[in-house]
């Protein structure tokens, strides 16, 4: 199984040049598409779990050593981890990284198995896109109502759902898309 990194010199990793996966080709440059886009949206959910331990370890010292109390920090770490985990979740479907039951698909034939991961993607396509039509239309209450939190920060509440309904989104596009590739493509999918 490849994930498109090579091993250079000296053991250091790098990406492999995006290209063009074979296949049908509106699919193949959507796929190319969601590939760059998803390999774009790490680099700030890296950043944003980096800056939620960074903020929570202030917390943590300014009540300790200062005895000052810090409103804002558990709000904040809260809307950068979320954000980092839904937008991250289009990324790690692509890697079909997420948590999966191998030992099932080790005892099914190919064509039990293909039926079985359409059937996955379709029921998850099928969840996730009510998530995000929910997440819309909590994000678009939130924003014309003026939700905020119920904190002494108090901040508004259309940030955490705007996050939460783009990345959930963006997950319904990436398993719709890995959905649609299994007909495109059989053979690449079997």
């Amino acid at each position: 199984m490849s994930h498109d990194v090579e091993v250079g010199e000296a053991g250091i990793e790098r990406q492999a040049p995006e290209r063009v996966p074979p296949g049908h080709p509106l699919i193949a440059r959507v796929e190319l598409a969601m590939r760059v886009l998803n390999r774009l949206i790490m680099v700030p959910c890296m950043l944003a779990v980096f800056g939620a331990a960074c903020i929570l370890t202030y917390s943590v010292a300014a009540r300790y050593f200062f005895k000052t109390p810090t409103e804002w920090q558990d709000e904040t770490a809260v809307f950068l981890l979320i954000g980092a985990t839904f937008f991250s979740g289009a990324y790690v479907q692509s890697l079909r990284g997420h948590v999966g039951v191998e030992a099932v698909a080790g005892l099914l034939s190919k064509r039990a198995n293909r039926i079985r991961m359409l059937f996955v993607d379709a029921v998850g396509f099928l969840f996730c896109a009510f998530f995000a039509w929910k997440s819309w239309s909590l994000f678009r209450e939130a924003l014309h109502e003026g939700h905020t939190s119920n904190s002494t920060w108090g901040p508004p509440l259309w940030i955490p759902y705007s996050v939460m309904a783009a990345g959930m989104s963006l997950l319904t596009l990436q398993l719709l898309l890995e959905f649609v590739s299994r007909f495109a493509d059989k053979g690449r999918h079997a």
